[in-house]
């Protein structure tokens, strides 16, 4: 479960709330339905209605037939702000509890895999959510609300789920540690504040983590988890009447709480003088970072502040990525608003080259930062932040999946509507504003960065108090639901019958037209060219190519390409992005543009080579890292050259180097091309218009380089064991292999296939999580792969996992031991129908997405295939026995020749053992 980082838009957040002005509201005419009793209904506004129970309990049903799917978010109204001395963490520990299970539901994540169900829990500053995203059924919706009722009120919350989680949560703790990021925002977060708890990281402190007691967890448990403390959304596919007499069945009769909420009275004191903090750790990237204190979402000052942060830190439009990274003083500028109910801080931070001076980009970051004001915003500035809010907003409307886990942290505000709200007072956000805002907030006496400096004449800000929800609300206006989208079957069948494939010059074609929400459409476009022969020695040039394409083309700068992405509401990349129906033949044409007739400025290429090679250096020593480099020195012999030759930190920091770019323009000149290749596009569009333009686009457009596959294949190689030391990392890695002479039209690839699901790569529920994580809480993270291809037989069956170094054997044990015990006692027929559904269920689930159906399609076209090779991979599956699936894993997995790499900090690895619990 990972820690929400409170940033769904900085651009959608920063639109929140003038509190000083009187807003009118008109609601949202829902659909009539019959209300149960004791149940009335609450606003309605742009397709949501809220229905409000007798307990404090309250639903919004957000119904959404364009997808198969629905999704099922609970918010608590509480998170870290909400603990006490002592229990930093609590919040985000009893979230992991959470999936512990309740006497009627004793094993939650088996449920989830079960039914192929996503799922996740996050925790921030004010608020947990837990969501599920299914494939639309009753049975599934109904068994979600029911077991959410359950887990509110009967969740175990145990001692030796404690015992065991504790340490789970730890090493997700150490895994934050090894960030050089991570750690610097978290004591910058400290020193900026000095008595509020916005002050304290949301995975807590580490002794909180380790000592925290049962007693106070429950009671935190007690107090928060109730339904006058919650609010649950479900949005989809879903018949409202029918869900919201199952929520009053399973909510309804819960009782009103007759404990009082606790208050919060402490005010963080207005800042009285520059804070700083220094972190020294070993690595390989400089990072300064400027904090200010700013006021809560619901003060209209947010909206100002950040359209600032943005104007000021975007790339590669931002005033500070101009002045400090188009120099080359820094290799990256970006900002992070850490802000909620309560006032937050604006973080403003630059990437500087290891080796490089630091010190002139801190003030020169600083300068630029509190001169900001004095420097007149410009039309276009304003502009490009107002069309990058309203394309991010109605991207999320688009997807009732994204809004459903997006609204919580509106929903901790106080109330849903106040995200609506927001996208309309982004409009009206004015220059003068922006400038007042920056000029009153980002001063030197309000900066956490430097070291303390006693003044005589101080320069504070007052922070003011967050107006009430209800002044902010007082305007709103609901507008108009977005159309819903067709209801889309899934099915291989529907997939293919809808698909129209074709040929246009060398490319292969699949187009499914559809309605979609908001009219979107989803485009996934491969072009292949070149063989080993022409290829040999080329694959850095190809890498360096393909990164400077969105830096210019031939008619258009970086800033202006970027700037035509979103008027055409393009998101993603060249070759696999989303846009709208009216935008798709513009979208088309330009990446066409782009890809035909780069730039190829020489600014711009050192800027790349120079972002890549920091890069490099920053992820030399990092634990996966090593151990991926020492994994393919060791499976990979290919000659180096060979474009599948592994290479080394420092062979690709060579080839970087060696690289020109006359290098790059040569291999753009010989290669590009659509003489072969594969486009793939699903959603609202018009056939015959958009064929057009792939014609006119893509159809004379020949590679000077012949296409050929490049076959891999396994080398023959003995078995290893080695550890890497990685001094000062909190947290370490493990990695196993083992390589497979095998391919998907093997008559035992299904079966390996749910053997894997099985042993580690479902989910939170496998033999490796329930050991390694479940039962002896020894990682965070765990799981294996099976990586098996169509054209080659070098497949390859791996293992990876973290955790923190004292640990690392007993995890390659462990790892050991349940493949031993898989091979002797084999699995369960209980495992294999779990198996079976989950992972059906998954597959149809990732076909209701347009986005993983173009990539899908493009993938079957290189294949000569279509969705009914997928139809019949998954009636193997439902067809397979026990002794299959059991007699394909004995056959393939010899755990005598998995090789086996461990990066860990032996210093700590050799000190006394983290506690964990006994298997």
């Amino acid at each position: 479960m990972h820690l929400f980082r409170h940033q769904w838009s900085n651009r959608l957040r920063s639109c929140l709330l003038a509190a000083t002005l009187s807003m009118g509201f008109t609601g949202f005419a829902p659909a009539a339905i019959a209300l149960p009793a004791g149940v009335s209904q609450g606003p309605s506004a742009e397709g949501i209605t809220e229905y409000r129970f007798a307990n404090g309990f309250k639903v919004l049903l957000f119904p959404d037939s364009s997808k198969p799917t629905v999704t099922v978010n609970m918010t608590y109204l509480v998170g870290s702000r909400f603990e006490n001395y002592g229990e930093t963490g609590m919040a985000h520990l009893l979230e992991h509890l959470m999936f512990k299970g309740t006497p009627r539901h004793p094993s939650i994540p088996q449920d989830f895999s079960q039914r192929g169900m996503s799922f996740n829990g996050t925790t921030n500053m004010d608020r947990t959510n837990y969501f599920e995203i299914f494939q639309a059924s009753n049975d599934n919706l109904k068994w979600a609300i029911d077991m959410e009722a359950d887990r509110m009120l009967n969740s175990f919350i145990a001692r030796k789920d404690l015992d065991s989680e504790m340490t789970v949560v730890r090493n997700e703790f150490e895994q934050g540690e090894n960030s050089p990021f991570g750690v610097l925002i978290k004591r910058l977060q400290g020193v900026a504040y000095a008595w509020h708890n916005y002050g304290k990281p949301t995975i807590g402190n580490r002794s909180d983590i380790e000592n925290v007691k049962i007693e106070n967890l429950q009671a935190f448990y007690k107090t928060y988890y109730q339904p006058d403390n919650a609010v649950l959304l479900i949005a989809g596919k879903f018949d409202p009447a029918q869900t919201l007499a199952w929520v009053n069945q399973a909510f309804g009769k819960m009782p009103k709480p007759a404990r009082k909420m606790r208050d919060f009275w402490t005010v963080e004191p207005t800042q009285d003088g520059e804070r700083s903090v220094i972190v020294r750790r070993q690595g390989d990237v400089q990072i300064v970072a400027v904090a200010y204190k700013i006021p809560s979402e619901l003060h209209a000052d947010s909206d100002a502040l950040s359209y600032a942060g943005t104007i000021l830190a975007d790339t590669p439009n931002g005033r500070l990525h101009k002045s400090l990274v188009a120099t080359g003083k820094a290799t990256a500028v970006f900002n992070y608003e850490m802000t909620g109910y309560a006032p937050g801080l604006e973080i403003i931070a630059a990437v500087v080259k290891k080796g490089e001076p630091i010190e002139p980009v801190r003030q020169a970051l600083i300068d630029g930062i509190e001169q900001f004001a004095k420097t007149p915003l410009t039309p276009e500035e304003m502009e490009r932040v107002r069309l990058a809010n309203a394309n991010a907003f109605e991207k999320l409307l688009n997807d009732h999946q994204k809004v459903g886990v997006a609204m919580s942290s509106t929903i901790a505000l106080g109330d849903w509507r106040l995200m609506f709200l927001g996208r309309d007072r982004a409009n009206e956000v004015t220059s003068e504003q922006v400038a007042a805002a920056a000029a009153h907030y980002f001063t030197r006496d309000n900066r956490t960065v430097g070291m303390f400096l006693p003044e005589d004449q101080p320069q504070r800000a007052d922070v003011p108090a967050a107006p009430s929800v209800t002044a902010v609300l007082a305007e709103y206006k609901p507008q108009k639901a977005i159309a819903d989208g067709e209801a889309f079957d899934p099915s291989q069948a529907n997939i293919d019958a809808r698909t129209q494939r074709s040929k246009v010059g060398g490319l292969k074609l699949a187009l499914l037209p559809k309605k979609t929400r908001g009219e979107t459409v989803s485009v996934k476009l491969n072009l292949l060219w070149g063989d080993e022969k022409s290829l040999f020695g080329k694959k850095t040039a190809s890498e360096l190519t393909d990164a400077m394409l969105m830096r210019g083309s031939s008619t258009l700068t970086r800033e202006q390409l970027a700037d035509e992405f979103s008027k055409l509401k393009i998101s993603g990349s060249l070759t696999q992005f989303q846009t709208t129906r009216s935008n798709l033949p513009a979208a088309l044409q330009l990446v066409a543009s782009v890809l035909k007739h780069p730039r190829f400025d020489p600014a711009e290429f050192e800027r790349m080579r120079k972002e890549a090679l920091v890069a490099l250096e920053a992820s030399r020593n990092e634990p996966s890292t090593l151990a991926a480099e020492a994994m393919s020195a060791h499976f990979n012999q290919y000659p180096q050259g060979h474009w599948l030759a592994a290479q080394s930190i420092d062979q690709q920091i060579a080839s970087i180097n060696a690289t020109s770019l006359a290098d790059v323009s040569a291999f753009h000149r010989d290669f590009y091309g659509a003489s072969q290749g594969e486009l793939a596009i699903v959603g609202d569009f018009d056939v015959a218009a958009v064929t057009q333009v792939i014609q006119d686009e893509f159809g004379t457009w020949q590679s000077g380089a012949p296409y050929a596959r490049v076959i891999r294949h396994n080398f023959d190689v003995a078995p290893m064991q080695k550890t890497i030391n990685s001094p000062d990392k909190e947290n370490g890695f493990y990695v196993a292999r083992l390589n497979l002479d095998m391919r998907d039209d093997d008559t035992d690839y299904p079966a390996m296939m749910v053997a894997n699901y099985l042993f580690g790569g479902g989910g939170l529920k496998s033999r490796l999580v329930d050991r390694v994580r479940q039962q002896e809480g020894l990682s965070y993270g765990i799981g294996s792969a099976l990586d098996i291809s169509a054209i080659n037989r070098a497949a390859r069956f791996s293992i990876q996992a973290i955790s923190a170094p004292q640990n690392l054997n007993k995890v390659d044990q462990a790892v050991r031991q349940e493949l031993a015990r898989v091979i002797k006692d084999g699995l369960t027929a209980e495992e294999l129908a779990r198996a079976k559904s989950g992972i059906l269920q998954e597959n149809q689930n990732s076909r209701a997405q347009d986005g993983a159906l173009s990539a899908g399609w493009a993938r079957l076209l290189d294949l000569d295939r279509t969705f009914a090779w997928s139809k019949q991979i998954e009636d193997k599956i439902s067809a397979l026995t026990l002794d299959q699936v059991n007699d394909a894993f004995r056959k393939r997995i010899d755990p005598g020749q998995l090789s086996v790499v461990i990066v860990r900090d032996e210093a700590k690895a050799n000190a006394n053992p983290v506690a964990t619990t006994k298997p």
